[in-house]
C-alpha cells in the first residue's frame, strides 16, 4: 500500500513519527480487523466514527484521520500516528486522489441507470486476461466506496476499473474527479432515481458529469441507440456500440439459450456471455469497446466471458424446490432492468409456466404510478403468471388485469400469503423471476423456495 511518511506528505498536520511503516489497508469501520491499518472516522446521520477510535486501534489501526474540530480520548495510545484533517470524508477522498495518482493506472469508469455492475464484471474479466486489474467488489460505487475501491488497489495495479453510482446531481462530479478515467462507459440512461432528478434528461446530464474527469487523450463509451445521449457527438473520441446501424460497433443476430447469450458485432465476430438479454449484449459490446482500445484480442475476449465471475443476485439462476427454475434478479430494479429481464423471461424455452414476483421501483417520487403501470406493456404471452409484492407494484397488477389478457395476476402485501400461492409453480417446468428494488428484501422470499 504506502508508508506513514508518504502519508505525511499528504496531511501535513500530523502528530507522531513520521516512519517508513507500511499501512496495510484503509478502514471506516472500527469493526474489522485492520492490523497495521488506517481507520478514517466518518460521520453519518445516525453515528460519527470518531467515537469508536479505540475499538479501531483495539483491532490493529496504527494511524486515524481525525477530524480538527473533535477531542482526541485521552486513552489513545501515544503511538497512534494521528492526522488531522478538516473532513475525514473529503480526507479520504483526498488520499484516494493522491494514491491513483501515486499508482498511475489506467482507469475505466462505469456509470449509467442500469447495467453498470455486469458491465464492470465483464470489463474486469477481459482486462485480468491481459493486465494486473483491480476493480470495485460488490457494489462499492459511491462517495466512500469509490475512496476505499482505489486505496485497496496493489501498487503494480496496471488497470483500475471503477463503478460510479449516484442519486443526485452532482455526485458523479466528484467520483469522477477522483478516479480521473481514461476511459468513461455510459451503459444507458433509465429511471432511476427520477424522484431526485425530475426527468430523463436530468439523470442523462448527471451520468455526463463523468466528462468532467475524463483526461484529455481519454474516450467516451456510450449506449449509442439513446436519444438523450446524441449530443455527446461532439465529444473528441466518441465510441458508440448498439443495435443501430450508425454505431461504431453494431450488434446483429441475438440469440438467447437457457444459460448463455450469442451475438455478433459488425456482421463479422461472434461472442458468447454467460448473462441472458439483449441488452447484456450491449454492456459485453461496451466491454468489447474498450478491450479493443487496450489493444486485447478477440480470444482472450471470448475467454473471458466463458470464465467470468458475475455479481451475486443480477439474473442469478438458482435451482429451486422440485426442480423449480429461479431466476433472483433483485438486487435493484428500475423500469428499463425490469422489462430487460421480463423479455428474456418471455424468449426461454422449455418452460410450460413463466411465473413472475415482481416488487415496488423505489425512488420515483411523482412518476410512481405511471413507471411501474409501464411495465405492463411487456406482460404478455407467454407469461403466465404475475404476482406483485409491496404498494406501488399494485400499479403492475392493476395494468396486466386492465390489459384484458388471459394471465394470471394478483397483488400481496403479506410474504407469506405470496409464498403460500407461489408453491403450486414449484415443479421442473416452471421458471420463476423475482425482481425488485433491494429494499424489498425478496432474498427472504428466495430463502424459502431454493433446494
Amino acid at each position: 500500500m504506502f508508508t506513514v511518511n508518504w502519508l505525511t506528505h499528504v496531511f501535513l498536520d500530523y502528530k507522531g513519527s513520521a516512519n517508513q511503516q507500511t499501512i496495510h489497508g484503509v478502514y471506516t469501520d472500527s469493526r474489522t480487523e485492520m492490523t497495521n491499518g488506517l481507520f478514517v472516522p466518518i460521520i453519518g446521520e445516525n453515528f460519527d466514527g470518531h467515537d469508536y477510535v479505540l475499538q479501531a486501534v483495539d483491532n490493529g489501526a496504527i494511524a486515524v484521520l481525525w477530524s480538527e474540530q473533535k477531542e482526541l480520548p485521552e486513552a489513545v495510545s501515544s503511538s497512534l500516528m494521528v492526522f488531522y484533517v478538516e473532513d475525514t470524508l473529503a480526507a479520504l477522498q483526498k488520499l484516494a486522489t493522491a494514491y491513483r495518482e501515486k499508482i498511475n493506472p489506467v482507469v475505466i469508469g462505469i456509470t449509467g441507470s442500469n447495467g453498470k455492475t455486469s458491465t464492470k464484471d465483464m470489463v474486469a474479466a477481459i482486462m485480468q486476461t491481459t493486465y494486473r486489474t483491480h476493480y470495485t467488489q460488490g457494489n462499492l460505487n459511491n462517495h466512500i466506496g469509490v475512496p476505499l475501491t482505489i486505496l485497496s488497489m496493489k501498487p503494480d495495479t496496471e488497470v483500475l476499473v471503477v463503478e460510479m453510482g449516484m442519486n443526485h446531481a452532482g455526485e458523479i462530479k466528484v467520483l469522477t474527479n477522483i478516479a480521473k478515467p481514461d476511459y468513461a462507459i455510459i451503459t444507458n440512461i433509465g429511471e432511476s432515481h427520477i424522484e431526485f432528478l425530475g426527468s430523463r434528461e436530468n439523470i442523462a446530464k448527471a451520468k455526463l458529469e463523468i466528462l468532467l474527469g475524463l483526461s484529455d487523450k481519454g474516450a467516451l463509451i456510450i449506449d449509442g441507440d439513446e436519444p438523450l445521449l446524441q449530443h455527446c457527438h461532439g465529444q473528441k473520441k466518441l465510441i458508440t456500440c448498439g443495435f443501430a446501424e450508425h454505431n461504431i460497433y453494431q450488434i446483429t443476430k441475438v440469440y438467447i439459450q437457457d444459460n448463455a447469450t450469442s451475438f455478433i458485432i459488425n456482421k463479422a465476430t461472434s461472442y458468447t456471455i454467460r448473462f441472458l438479454g439483449k441488452h447484456h449484449a450491449k454492456n459485453a459490446t461496451l466491454a468489447i469497446s474498450v478491450a479493443i482500445c487496450m489493444n486485447i484480442d478477440v480470444e482472450q475476449i471470448q475467454l473471458a466471458f466463458y470464465h467470468i465471475k458475475k455479481t451475486g443476485m443480477r439474473f442469478e439462476k438458482i435451482n429451486g424446490k422440485n426442480g423449480v427454475t429461479l431466476i433472483n434478479d433483485a438486487y435493484n430494479a428500475s423500469a428499463t432492468s425490469m422489462k430487460a429481464a421480463i423479455e428474456v423471461i418471455k424468449q426461454l424455452e422449455d418452460y410450460s409456466e413463466k411465473i413472475l414476483v415482481l416488487g415496488d421501483i423505489l425512488e420515483l417520487g411523482a412518476h410512481t404510478e405511471a413507471i411501474h403501470r409501464s411495465v405492463a406493456a411487456v406482460i404478455e404471452n407467454p407469461i403466465t403468471n404475475v404476482y406483485t409484492y409491496g404498494e406501488a407494484s399494485k400499479y403492475i397488477t392493476e395494468a396486466v388485469i386492465e390489459q384484458g389478457s388471459n394471465i394470471s395476476a394478483a397483488h400481496y402485501t403479506n410474504k407469506a400469503e405470496l409464498l403460500h400461492d407461489i408453491k403450486p409453480h414449484l415443479h421442473e417446468e416452471a421458471i420463476i423471476l423475482f425482481k425488485a428494488s433491494r429494499g424489498l428484501k425478496f432474498e427472504s422470499i428466495l430463502a424459502e423456495l431454493k433446494r
